[in-house]
C-alpha cells in the first residue's frame, strides 16, 4: 500500500487519512468498525505504535499515531487493510480492499497544533452530521481524551499530559478546547469503549 510523500521517522506524530476507493462506504454496520477498531489496536501494537485519537467515519479513517519506529504508517496501514479484508471476506464474501491504494499522512510535532488535530479528528463526526456532540459518537477517540472512558486502543501523547496534573485536570483542559471553539460539550453518561449506538450510519 503506497502512501503520499511524508517522513516517517521513528517517534515523529504522524495524522493520517485512508479513504476508501471512489469515496464509497468502508463500513456497512456497528459491527464492521468494531471489528476495526480491535485490527488497529492488535496491529498497532504488533507495530509498536502508540495510537493518540482516532475516528471512524463512513467512507474513511482518521488516526493520529506515533510510531516508535521507522516507516510505523508504512507497516501499519497494510496490516490493517488485511485484517479488515479478511473480515469482509468471512463476512460478506467480498475479496477486494476496500481502500484507496494511497493513504494520506501528515507530520505532527508542534504542541497546539498536535491538539488542534486531535480536536479536528473528534470533532469530524459533528461536522458530517453523524452526532449533535462529539461525545455522542461511538467511534471515536473523543469519550476516552475528554470525558475518561476506557479505551485500550488510546495512548495519551505528552501534549495531552501536558494539559494538567491530574486525568481530571487534564480532561477538563481538553474539552475546554472544544468549548473555546464554539462546541458545547454536555457530559453523557459513561459507557465501555466497545459499546455501540444504532445511530452510526456509512456517512463521510
Amino acid at each position: 500500500m503506497p502512501r503520499l510523500a511524508c517522513p516517517e521517522e521513528p517517534r515523529g506524530t504522524l495524522h493520517v487519512v485512508q479513504r476508501g476507493r471512489a469515496r464509497l462506504a468502508c463500513f456497512s454496520c456497528a459491527g464492521d468498525r468494531a471489528v476495526y477498531l480491535r485490527a488497529l489496536r492488535a496491529c498497532a501494537e504488533r507495530e509498536q505504535c502508540a495510537v493518540h485519537a482516532y475516528a471512524l467515519m463512513g467512507n474513511h479513517v482518521h488516526l493520529l499515531f506515533t510510531p516508535a519506529r521507522t516507516a510505523g504508517a508504512a507497516r501499519l496501514m497494510p496490516a490493517i487493510a488485511a485484517c479488515y479484508t479478511r473480515h469482509l471476506a468471512t463476512a460478506y464474501d467480498h475479496e477486494d480492499s476496500v481502500w484507496e491504494e494511497a493513504y494520506d499522512a501528515s507530520p505532527v510535532q508542534a504542541r497546539r497544533h498536535l491538539l488542534a488535530c486531535m480536536r479536528y479528528i473528534e470533532e469530524n463526526p459533528v461536522r458530517a452530521g453523524l452526532a449533535a456532540r462529539p461525545g455522542d459518537y461511538p467511534w471515536s477517540s473523543y469519550r476516552a481524551n475528554a470525558l475518561g472512558d476506557d479505551d485500550a486502543l488510546v495512548t495519551p501523547h505528552p501534549h495531552y499530559y501536558s494539559l494538567g496534573r491530574s486525568p481530571d485536570e487534564r480532561r477538563a483542559a481538553y474539552a475546554a478546547l472544544f468549548a473555546r471553539a464554539g462546541e458545547r460539550i454536555t457530559p453523557v453518561s459513561r459507557r465501555r469503549s466497545g459499546s455501540l449506538s444504532p445511530r452510526a450510519r456509512s456517512r463521510s
